[in-house]
């Protein structure tokens, strides 16, 4: 039987990632990530790449969003579009059991688009030239405890077919290893 992740667009590229500076926290999720992503090819789990909806709508040009920004109806539509296809191919896999694993689906927390169980969020709107205490606003960015909005969406879409008690979703989460380490298979 063959087991297979579906995992957030970054996870397998990061040059679709808005540009951070934070060097320490880029350190501890790189850290993170090649640890899952090599333990999920050492055991042979399958990986599909779900598209990332900032690329797909801004392009490798755009500025850090936050999730206070992208949920509105315009981009949540984006979201259910490009999610339809890679749901179908999950019902795929899900009605061969017999060959196939569904271990889940693994986000990255802090997303705006992807977080699973954690955020970015600030008041975050208008232009930056000429703007009275942009410091401030951007200083306003926190994490809190809720999905983004692609995961949003997706967990949504799997209630809606059924499939919220089948298909687990976590996320890479530096602080919090055990979130996606704990789905893949023993060594």
């Amino acid at each position: 039987m063959q087991s297979i992740l579906f995992v957030s667009h970054c996870i397998l590229n990061t040059a679709a990632k808005v540009v951070l500076y934070n060097q320490a926290e880029i350190d501890a999720e790189e850290q993170l990530r090649r640890r899952f992503v090599g333990r999920a090819l050492e055991t042979g789990v399958q990986l599909i790449q779900l598209p990332c909806p900032e690329f797909t709508l801004y392009g490798a040009r755009r500025w850090g969003h936050v999730s206070d920004q992208f949920d509105n109806p315009f981009f949540r539509d984006h979201c259910r579009r490009i999610l339809e296809p890679v749901l179908q191919q999950m019902e795929e896999y899900l009605a061969c059991g017999e060959r196939f694993e569904v271990l889940g689906v693994v986000g990255v927390d802090g997303s705006p688009s992807c977080g699973v169980d954690y955020t970015c969020t600030a008041d975050w709107y208008g232009s930056f030239e000429g703007r009275q205490g942009l410091d401030e606003t951007l200083a306003s960015c926190q994490l809190v405890r809720r999905p983004g909005v692609f995961m949003r969406v997706l967990t949504e879409m799997l209630a809606e077919r059924g499939w919220q008690d089948r298909v687990a979703v976590r996320s890479l989460f530096a602080p919090e290893p055990d979130k996606c380490l704990g789905l893949l298979p023993a060594d």
